[in-house]
């Protein structure tokens, strides 16, 4: 693990600490024992999305709360929701909806309380259209799908999956599925997220079972990874999910993140808060790993 990512979630955490009211022994323990977990495995491919998992799991335990995040997972969704109908008829109205419908989703990733950034999604939906991927295989995206008997598509965070819902819908593949998480972790989605905005109208919904804001295949269910195995095209949305594939060349995977950090930034090669759409079977990473 980079030595930037440890300091990252030690900050996460004592901001999560404080945003619950955490008393101040309480919060030392989990500290300290985040802290251990870290120095212990740091040597032995630690995933940065394991630690937060650990991270969540500690704190939900100690204050017997199961969604940190739910008001403001509620409060994402229905200001997407709100705002659906709007976009879908840019959507439907421009040249290229294929795209058009892409760069809302990718606009969405910026939706991320994780990190330790302020985020303006009004901004960001304002110059969705306009913003160019700095890595840009769309064209390959849409040419893949055409051929694609099965395609997954890798759910991030609330509120951006109503924008994964249009571009799904734009999509119109006659066999898709949509992974959630298997359980509440930051503002990620979960099946419960997924019923409610109704990605169960434009796709099959599968929990990917296992509660890191990733995509971590040893740790995930048996389901999941059938129809990962099974899919020829998957669609990983958001740095978490890149993070846990990111080393995997087996499969064909596009990546459509927001870069949210330094760290992801130098291995990408990109600037930090790029956006990119790129596919991992065009793109050189000879010694790039994130464990």
């Amino acid at each position: 693990m980079h030595p930037d990512c440890k300091k990252c979630f030690l900050g996460q955490a004592e901001k999560l600490l404080t945003k619950q009211r955490v008393s101040d022994g309480i919060a030392e323990d989990i500290i300290s024992r985040l802290q251990f977990f870290i120095d212990r495995h740091v040597d032995n491919n630690l995933m940065a999305p394991e630690v937060s998992c650990l991270m969540h799991r500690l704190i939900k335990k100690a204050i017997n709360v199961d969604d940190l995040y739910e008001k403001e997972k509620h409060y994402y969704n229905n200001l997407l929701l709100n705002q659906e109908e709007e976009i879908r008829s840019k959507i439907r109205k421009s040249d290229d909806p294929f795209r058009t419908a892409l760069l809302y989703a990718l606009a969405g990733n910026i939706i991320d309380l994780g990190p330790r950034r302020s985020f303006d999604v009004k901004n960001s939906l304002s110059a969705a259209i306009s913003e160019i991927p700095v890595i840009d295989h769309s064209l390959l995206l849409k040419d893949k799908l055409e051929n694609a008997s099965t395609v997954l598509y890798l759910g991030d965070n609330a509120g951006e999956i109503v924008l994964d819902k249009l571009f799904i819908e734009t999509i119109n593949h006659p066999d898709f599925y949509f992974a959630t998480r298997g359980g509440n972790v930051i503002n990620d989605i979960t099946y419960k997220d997924a019923l409610n905005v109704g990605i169960t109208k434009v796709a099959k919904v599968i929990s990917n079972g296992y509660d890191a804001p990733s995509t971590l295949l040893n740790r995930c269910s048996s389901e999941f990874r059938d129809i990962f195995d099974k899919a020829d095209i998957i669609i990983s949305k958001g740095q978490g999910n890149l993070e846990g594939l990111i080393n995997n060349l087996n499969k064909k995977i596009f990546f459509l993140l927001m870069v949210k950090c330094n760290v992801i930034a130098e291995i990408i090669g990109v600037e930090e808060k790029s956006a990119v759409v790129f596919y991992n079977q065009r793109v050189k990473r000879q010694g790039i790993l994130l464990n």
